[in-house]
């Protein structure tokens, strides 16, 4: 028998700094797969992670770090959002530099231009470039540095190609090449690039504010009950499970547990979504970051750290960043062989113009009259240096690198607020296809709090199946057990999925479950009401019946998934009587009833091999299989671990709206990211030419590649706009 491991042991995240675009997001995630004992391993750009998964719980992190390294960048293990805070105040400073200096060059320039020559001119223009590069530019030229180091080519070494390109020609220029200078350019190069990371910088600070949001419920402090009663205050990190930790009123719960003394009201809005306070006495949970308004408890701690309800949230919304999507692999493939291209291209144009400048002057002669910026240079190697330094700098990767990762982080921003946690990253992209939606009843279009309505039994076997049923964390059964005392005990209890759960009570053998006849008690089917039979020693000795409120917005959700032209049907265990009835409650026309868990697997395919996309809601322990199976499965926060960690999307809190909000979350982010790629594709396509041809200025070409990455971020942004 294969050993148990825990999977949270498995993965590894850890922050990787000095990468500036999709090439070294790449060559870090290529050394770290190259690693034995690495199974996956995706890097971030946007938020500077990666996230891996090895093979053994006792995997050395050491051997991931090496591989960091190893391909040229750093790693931190600082919490992404101070990652995030230093690296924006990092860019801040260096625009300032940058701009303090390139300023007056531009000043200066621009008085060159019109015909006021300054002696120190060209002098001024070195000095200036010398100060840009080696302060506000020394990490761009690092990061080239890097990149050429483990030969390959990534944004900044375009960007110093073209800025060392422009500022050497003052240099030569200087020392009496009969060519035009273009050394202000170098600094300016720099200068846009770096304005290009500070808005990069602040939009993705604005990104990660859902997930500080939620560092911030998080308490610093805690209240350590000893057994004599005496109270000590500690750090929260010293806090573990077991110990009992006061918490009196307008304090936030340190952390998850169970209230052992008192009774208060608790406001769970931040985490669940419900605006009501709640009522908690002794024996309820409490959840770690909810707020506590009206009375003293003692809680005893039963999730901290990494267990705990916030930290788990968070992990998995930052794994979802960290994640790829299918169309992002297109945009890899194309960056990858991006920057030696361009530079090829970009020696093209200086070769052709070099040689044959006197054949296709000209041509700019023409063109001039129509765009002023068209250089009225004509010396050969003037042209060759114009047209190459152009092409390198107009042209940029940066915006097809960012293309995805900055919506992918706005689409789990938008959906962390809708009370939805992206498990899998791919969901995003599917989602929008999905034209089936497979529902569960019970606690999904349900609320999942079902109660004891009506039963033929004899106290004695009432407490006897209660006593069963207090075995299982089916929510009928939860809901049987809590109608009667707790004062029996069942032994040897087995459940059989989609069955029921059986047992023993003082020796003898109880069964709960599916009635072997559901027409006798079509008068309970009817009103909706499940109807669960029990048995004792084989023979059936009479029926409970239970009913479970439809959820609030259940009737909504089912209009709106019919709007986006998707056909909600309903799959349950249940009986047909009481499946129908709850469906026409909800607007749903087709229904699946009495399905076991395998059969609402066989659903799933059949649906799938017509050809369709299938979500499917659910819940419990038999929506397992179904969640797995479907292109992205959506479970409900408040069931089984097993339905959680089969899901795609993860529902903390909220009801079945949640599943419609999904699909138009998914077909605007992939719009989104489709419109990113086609702005980084198209200005490429129409820029590079134009430059190859020196119809462009170089300024009027590093300004084009500003704007492009910055629509794309700016572009990303919309998916946040409700």
């Amino acid at each position: 028998m294969a050993e148990s491991r825990d999977p949270s042991k498995l993965k590894r995240r850890i922050g990787v700094t000095g990468m500036t675009c999709a090439t070294c997001a790449r060559m870090v995630e290529r050394s770290l797969k190259r690693v034995e004992g690495v199974t996956f391993a995706a890097v971030n750009l946007a938020t500077e992670t990666v996230f891996v998964v090895v093979d053994d719980e006792d995997f050395p992190q050491s051997r991931l770090e090496e591989a960091i390294v190893d391909s040229g960048y750093g790693f931190s293990y600082d919490a992404p959002e101070e990652m995030e805070s230093r690296r924006y105040a990092e860019a801040r400073h260096n625009l300032f530099v940058s701009w303090a200096v390139t300023a007056p060059l531009m000043g200066l320039m621009a008085l060159h231009m019109a015909g006021v020559h300054l002696p120190v001119y060209t002098l001024l223009e070195l000095a200036g470039g010398l100060v840009v590069f080696l302060g506000a530019g020394r990490g761009t030229f690092k990061g080239a540095w890097i990149a050429l180091s483990h030969r390959h080519a990534n944004m900044d070494v375009l960007v110093v190609f073209g800025a060392v390109a422009a500022w050497a020609t003052a240099l030569l220029h200087l020392a009496g090449l009969p060519l035009a200078s273009f050394g202000a350019l170098g600094p300016m190069i720099l200068a846009l690039h770096i304005t290009g990371r500070y808005i990069e910088s602040r939009l993705r600070d604005r990104a990660s504010k859902e997930i500080r949001g939620l560092l911030a419920l998080q308490a610093r402090e805690a209240r350590i009950v000893d057994d004599d009663g005496t109270e000590l205050l500690v750090p929260i990190e010293a806090v573990k499970e077991g110990h009992r930790v006061a918490v009196r009123p307008g304090e936030r719960f340190p952390a998850d547990g169970r209230i052992s003394a008192g009774r208060t009201s608790v406001d769970e809005s931040m985490i669940t979504g419900e605006s009501l306070p709640v009522g908690r006495e002794e024996g309820a949970t409490v959840t770690g970051g909810s707020l506590n308004l009206t009375g003293s408890v003692v809680v005893e701690v039963t999730g901290i750290g990494d267990g705990s309800f916030l930290a788990q949230m968070i992990a998995l919304i930052q794994e979802a960043q960290g994640a790829k999507i299918p169309i992002q692999a297109f945009a890899d493939r194309v960056t990858n062989v991006f920057v030696p291209v361009i530079v090829g291209l970009a020696l093209v144009a200086g070769t052709t113009w070099f040689f044959a400048a006197p054949a296709i002057s000209p041509f700019l002669d023409g063109a001039g009259r129509l765009l002023p910026w068209v250089t009225s240079v004509r010396d050969p190697l003037s042209l060759a240096l114009f047209a190459f330094i152009t092409t390198v700098v107009i042209a940029c990767p940066c915006a097809l690198g960012l293309a995805t990762p900055m919506a992918l982080i706005a689409a789990t921003a938008r959906a962390s607020r809708h009370g939805m946690v992206i498990r899998n990253a791919e969901a995003i992209q599917t989602a929008r296809e999905v034209s089936i939606v497979v529902m569960d009843k019970t606690g999904t279009i349900t609320e999942g709090r079902p109660a004891v309505v009506d039963h033929d039994l004899s106290p004695d076997d009432l407490a006897a199946a209660a006593a069963v049923e207090r075995q299982s964390s089916h929510p009928l059964a939860k809901a049987i057990a809590e109608a009667v005392p707790a004062h029996r005990q069942a032994t040897d209890v087995v459940e059989e999925v989609g069955q029921g759960v059986a047992g023993r009570v003082d020796g003898i053998l109880y069964s709960v479950g599916r009635p072997d006849d559901a027409e006798r008690y079509r008068d309970q089917l009817d009103r909706g009401r499940t109807v669960v039979e029990v048995r004792r020693e084989g023979q059936s000795l009479g029926f409970i019946a239970v009913e479970d409120p439809l959820r609030d917005d259940a009737a909504e959700a089912v209009r709106r998934l019919k709007a986006l032209g998707i056909r909600p049907v309903m799959a349950t265990g249940d009986n047909g009587h009481t499946a129908r009835a709850v469906a026409g409650r909800a607007g749903i026309d087709e229904v699946h009833a009495s399905v076991r868990p395998e059969g609402k697997l066989d659903l799933v395919r059949d649906f799938q091999a017509r050809g369709a996309k299938v979500l499917m809601v659910g819940d419990g322990m038999n929506d397992a299989a179904a969640l797995k199976g479907a292109d992205v499965g959506l479970a409900i926060g408040s069931g089984t671990d097993l339905a959680i960690d089969s899901a795609d999307i993860v529902l903390v809190r909220g009801g079945l709206s949640a599943v419609a909000e999904a699909v138009t979350l998914s077909r605007k982010t992939f719009s989104v990211i489709g419109q990113n790629l086609f702005w980084a594709f198209g200005y490429n396509v129409i820029a590079v030419p134009l430059a190859m041809a020196a119809l462009l200025h170089p300024l009027i070409a590093e300004t084009a590649m500003a704007f492009s990455s910055i629509s794309v971020l700016l572009n990303s942004q919309r998916i946040n706009r409700e």
